[in-house]
């Protein structure tokens, strides 16, 4: 069972940063692929980035090129998001996910394990 815990959500104003982590505080001898998620209320869950166990490809969604970077260090099994220049419309819960299968994906579907979520709300 694979366990997940994100850390880092917070409020900021607009143009401000954060930082959120994602540590999976298991075994790391199984290779997954890892993503970031949000969902704001009353709107559907939005892939934001998902990275490769090799961190060498990765997607991140229109919305946030530019202003969001996803990042992983497998030595400490944790999955960064750094968020800079945040708008308002990035309010939602930030959920981590994580799935054995290899190949990238910002589909909710695809993802087996997911974390609680940590909220992130950016005031104008």
């Amino acid at each position: 069972q694979v366990r997940l815990v994100e850390s880092g959500g917070g409020s900021v104003q607009a143009g401000g940063s954060l930082r959120l982590s994602c540590k999976e505080p298991g075994s790391t001898d199984t290779p997954y692929c890892m993503a970031w998620f949000r969902q704001a209320p009353g709107k559907e869950r939005e892939g934001v980035s998902c990275i490769s166990w090799s961190g060498r490809s990765s997607f991140i969604a229109e919305s946030v090129k530019g202003r969001f970077t996803i990042s992983q260090d497998n030595a400490k099994n944790t999955l960064y998001l750094q968020m800079n220049s945040l708008k308002p419309e990035d309010t939602a819960m930030y959920y981590c996910a994580a799935d054995s299968r290899l190949s990238l994906s910002l589909e909710p579907d695809w993802y087996n394990y997911w974390g609680q979520g940590t909220q992130v709300t950016v005031s104008s």
